[in-house]
């Protein structure tokens, strides 16, 4: 059995228009990709440099928009497991931030 593919999204500038420490509008492209994906069996990793309230008020955002994740600026469970630590750096098959090189969306 394949693993998952796993996918590391940000949020400000990313899932939803940068307008911190607000949340802007939603980026219903991306966020449809996300949710097909994890239909698809993807695994969803929210990583951003938000913590504390404004953390939580993007999760719960996320949520509202039909978005949630298996793990939140953490690997995922199997990871931590298999790596005997979680690591400073997230690992994901792609890396979904308005900061890469390249964007698609």
């Amino acid at each position: 059995m394949s693993r998952p593919l796993i996918y590391a999204v940000d949020f400000d500038g990313t899932l939803c228009k940068y307008a911190w420490p607000n949340i802007g509008e939603p980026n219903r492209k991306l966020i449809r990709f996300l949710q097909e994906k994890k239909e698809q069996g993807a695994k969803l990793i929210l990583w951003t440099c938000r913590v504390g309230d404004n953390l939580w008020e993007a999760v719960k955002w996320c949520h509202d928009q039909g978005l949630d994740f298996d793990a939140i600026n953490e690997n995922l469970p199997e990871i931590i497991e298999s790596w005997g630590c979680d690591s400073r750096k997230i690992f994901a098959n792609y890396y979904i931030d308005d900061r890469a090189i390249e964007a698609r969306f």
